[in-house]
């Protein structure tokens, strides 16, 4: 079994040490704030240390899951890549896509595999809608709708809402359409905090398919919901309950299978990745690379009030 370490152990990275426990691959935490590591090493019963470099110096690992601040990412990812170890980095991979490429070059010449946190892909509502639309079972896609609210998690404080919560709707229409955008408009906001903390993207495809992603972080509400408009209906589906209805002629609701959690879904298909049981991450350096460069043109968008074109 993989032997695996979480280097931030704090807001989501805590629920990473607990499900890599549960796996029975957890060999290390690392986090800066040493009572943090020390109170999450004891809950475990693993070697716990506030310095990446001392980790990686002193234990035998495989692999490790980085779920520090955005901004730290490339720089810890790198050492850990560098010491040969693959790497699983919290989305988004980084805020720059000339780091996220620069990462992604560090995993070619050291033979690891890089891959980056877009749950929603293990999300059941997502896999049901995915195989609904390969299979055109409601005809073509045509639009996607997401909607995502909630008050400002306490420990988000480098990024803004686009980087740290529309990037994950941005993952998921360029999945559910299997293509990349090739323009981008984006309008957003300040209210309560230093970066942007709502806003609505805009995802032009070709075909004239479009998405259209609305994030905030000011109504007290959790809202994560999406509708997949088709020829034929359309595929309406709930982030949090796991839910799928068609609305037509009729509603339906599809029954929901018994409720998975999403993150276990993840980081086990990351074991079977690094144990080799599985040849490649479902979300490739690539794909977290070209999220990135959305969420960049969105905040170009934002900022100069016009659309941007992207070569993907």
């Amino acid at each position: 079994m993989a032997r695996v370490a979480v280097i931030g152990v704090g807001g989501w990275g805590k629920n990473h040490a607990r499900v890599m426990y549960e796996l029975g691959c957890l060999a290390a935490v690392c986090d800066m704030d040493a009572s943090r590591a020390e109170e999450a090493g004891g809950r475990y019963g693993v070697a716990h240390y506030s310095s990446p470099d001392e980790m990686l110096q002193n234990e035998n690992l495989d692999a490790c899951l980085v779920c520090t601040p955005t901004r730290t990412h490339s720089q810890v990812a790198r050492k850990v890549m560098e010491k040969g170890l693959h790497a699983f980095v919290e989305k988004p991979l980084s805020f720059s896509s000339t780091e996220c490429e620069e990462m992604a070059e560090t995993a070619k010449q050291n033979r690891v595999v890089l891959t980056s946190g877009y749950i929603e892909r293990f999300n059941p509502a997502v896999c049901e809608t995915k195989k609904m639309i390969s299979d055109r079972k409601y005809g073509d896609l045509l639009m996607m709708e997401f909607h995502r609210e909630n008050r400002m998690p306490p420990h988000i404080k480098d990024v803004g809402i686009i980087y740290d919560t529309s990037v994950h709707d941005i993952d998921t229409a360029m999945y559910l359409f299997d293509s990349k955008p090739k323009v981008v408009f984006a309008r957003s906001g300040k209210m309560f905090n230093p970066y942007e903390d709502f806003a609505t993207i805009m995802l032009g495809f070709s075909g004239q398919k479009v998405a259209i992603i609305a994030s905030n972080w000011i109504t007290p509400k959790k809202t994560r919901t999406f509708n997949a408009v088709c020829t034929d209906g359309i595929i309406a589906g709930d982030f949090l309950t796991q839910e799928v209805r068609i609305e037509g002629g009729e509603s339906t609701t599809i029954p929901r299978k018994q409720f998975q959690e999403p993150l276990l879904a993840e980081l086990r298909h990351f074991v079977d990745v690094v144990d080799g049981k599985t040849e490649s991450p479902v979300v490739s350096a690539k794909d977290a690379s070209d999220v990135t460069k959305v969420a960049e043109a969105a905040i170009k968008s934002c900022s100069t009030g016009t659309p941007v074109n992207l070569d993907l």
